[in-house]
């Protein structure tokens, strides 16, 4: 039972990283740089250990930085004002990446600025025989591991672990939480102190500070991803932009 305890919250914050480092902070919001090098190896990074929900850095860059413009209108990829429930608001946010990702749709050019791109590694990771393996491979896992049969229903979280985040925050930081920053928009801060979601969970504060690299704002605000990547700064590895500043911007 241990080893499947140490997988799950592997994958949920090896997989959470992935997606606001790679994704979010740098797809969307430009908050560091990077050489191609280390661009190319975060893609794969990502590929591994967001596996069968993986998500494409330009595409996912594209759908962000809509929210940020349209927040909590109806031009919002995902806003819960516009939905009954978060499973309806995720399906239509489905829809729209996958509008984005396979280019049926027109965009903003605003909206396409400076995004790191990869086709390759993104045809490779949102194919439908990548994504079965990837979710074959976790059901193996738990099948050699898992004791009890209730721990199988951690599988579908594995699976769907990008829309999982996507939710907590989408849904849940705009509905419920507290406010720091008066905005135009109904985000939240979901939690005083977040270490389950690394910092994604300061939702008001990036909403007000977009361009920002850390999300957090208040000294108990501890943004653990932000301060790995002043690890990786430290080693040359990205550059982060306006270190220390709170940075305010359209996305």
């Amino acid at each position: 039972m241990e080893i499947i305890i140490i997988f799950f919250i592997a994958h949920w914050y090896l997989s959470l990283f992935s997606q606001s480092f790679l994704q979010h902070r740098y797809a969307a919001h430009a908050s560091f740089t990077m050489s191609k090098f280390w661009e190319r190896f975060f893609y794969v990074f990502a590929y591994i250990t967001q596996g069968s929900s993986y998500m494409s850095a330009r595409a996912y860059g594209i759908l962000h930085r809509m929210h940020h413009a349209y927040a909590d209108t109806d031009k919002d990829p995902h806003s819960p004002k516009y939905f009954s429930n978060f499973f309806t608001m995720m399906l239509h946010t489905r829809k729209v990446f996958a509008d984005i990702f396979t280019k049926r749709v027109k965009i903003e050019e605003r909206f396409t600025k400076n995004l790191p791109d990869w086709p390759w590694m993104d045809k490779l990771g949102h194919s439908i025989i990548n994504k079965g393996l990837f979710a074959l491979l976790y059901v193996v896992i738990y099948f050699l591991f898992a004791p009890y049969w209730w721990l199988f229903l951690l599988v579908p979280i594995h699976i769907l672990m990008g829309p999982v985040h996507g939710t907590i925050i989408n849904w849940f930081a705009h509905k419920y939480g507290k406010k720091s920053f008066e905005v135009s928009n109904t985000s939240k801060n979901l939690m005083p102190v977040d270490i389950l979601m690394l910092g994604e969970d300061y939702h008001n504060n990036h909403h007000k500070f977009p361009a920002s690299a850390n999300f957090g704002y208040k000294w108990y605000e501890i943004d653990p991803i932000y301060y790995i990547m002043l690890g990786l700064e430290s080693l040359g590895i990205i550059k982060i932009h306006g270190k220390g500043k709170y940075m305010e911007s359209e996305y």
